[in-house]
């Protein structure tokens, strides 16, 4: 054996050895889950429950940092920037992570190549609704009745420009091949309360948030958008059930490092989340609340963002939506 030879096979038995002796020091100091909204909502409190969980299993503490702003781009961007080495995290959603990139034309980072994907840890579909004084009584009546509006297209209300809500609801009339007006709020409850009042005509809304006007009577819901029927509303067909194949749109929240993180680190990491969303007293409270509870691998994580940002773009460019 030559001596490049022995040195080179010397070289790739320490760097074998280097990979688990990685994932073993890290972390080396506190980690922070950045959420880049304000406190107080279902993406802040999930990474505190999962800071929770991990500051007691890795023996390091874990800190939540919310850094609101510009749809959730301002928190998304910083840990874009940060050293890729899983100290500082980022809990992204649908939103910052692929939504952002077909509305904002300077969105100073890539949701793909910016990123190195963790895990999934929760998804929900958005439900379609309306005032119960609507004749729609499913899918095909509302389609109906949006086609006999003319020139007065059917309203549908979200929580505000960019959301999930706003552009299944453009996913919706392209699909269905109707015109919807869209009419934005300033977050969910008055949004809910004008549908409920019939200021509007409908709304593609969080399951959480109109779960008990569905059960009180003071709506009436047509279909979930997701793939499979909800747990929480058994009796509500989905989009493909109701005369839509292929139709699915789910908001989500996920953990993500910066690129160029470590495959050891985000393998430890991703086994962190696995653990803690098996917990009875993380995934329960969250399930009840209407959201699917489960781990991705990093690689299922990755297709799926590819795919999100994919389908959020075509959405985009044929509505020409923007957020003006």
């Amino acid at each position: 054996m030559t001596r490049l030879t022995r040195r080179t096979l010397g070289g790739i038995a320490l760097a074998a050895l280097a990979v688990p002796a990685l994932a073993q020091a890290w972390p080396t100091r506190p980690i922070r889950i950045v959420v880049p909204f304000p406190p107080g909502g279902s993406t802040d409190l999930l990474a505190r429950r999962l800071a929770e969980r991990m500051t007691a299993s890795l023996g390091q503490t874990v800190l939540v940092e919310n850094r609101p702003g510009a749809g959730g781009t301002t928190g998304a961007d910083m840990v874009a920037k940060s050293a890729p080495d899983g100290h500082t995290l980022l809990m992204g959603v649908t939103g910052s992570n692929a939504i952002a990139a077909s509305l904002f034309p300077n969105l100073p980072y890539d949701p793909v190549r910016d990123f190195a994907p963790v895990s999934r840890l929760v998804s929900a579909p958005l439900v379609l609704v309306v005032n119960p004084a609507s004749p729609a009584r499913d899918v095909a009546g509302y389609i109906a009745a949006a086609r006999a509006a003319g020139n007065a297209p059917l309203t549908y209300a979200t929580p505000g420009n960019g959301t999930s809500m706003h552009l299944t609801g453009e996913m919706f009339s392209q699909a269905a091949r109707v015109p919807l007006t869209h009419v934005p709020y300033r977050g969910s409850a008055q949004a809910t309360t004008d549908l409920i009042a019939g200021l509007v005509y409908s709304s593609f809304a969080d399951v959480l948030v109109t779960l008990p006007h569905i059960q009180s009577g003071a709506v009436r819901a047509l279909a979930v958008t997701s793939r499979e029927r909800h747990p929480l509303l058994p009796n509500v067909p989905t989009m493909a059930e109701a005369g839509l194949p292929g139709f699915e749109a789910t908001s989500w929240q996920g953990l993500f490092a910066p690129a160029n993180t470590p495959a050891p680190v985000l393998a430890r990491l991703h086994a962190e989340v696995a653990a803690a969303l098996a917990q009875p007293e993380i995934r329960d409270p969250f399930a009840a609340q209407g959201f699917i509870v489960a781990a991705s691998t990093p690689a299922e994580f990755a297709t799926l963002v590819r795919e999100e940002v994919a389908k959020w773009r075509e959405v985009v460019r044929a509505g020409n939506v923007t957020l003006n």
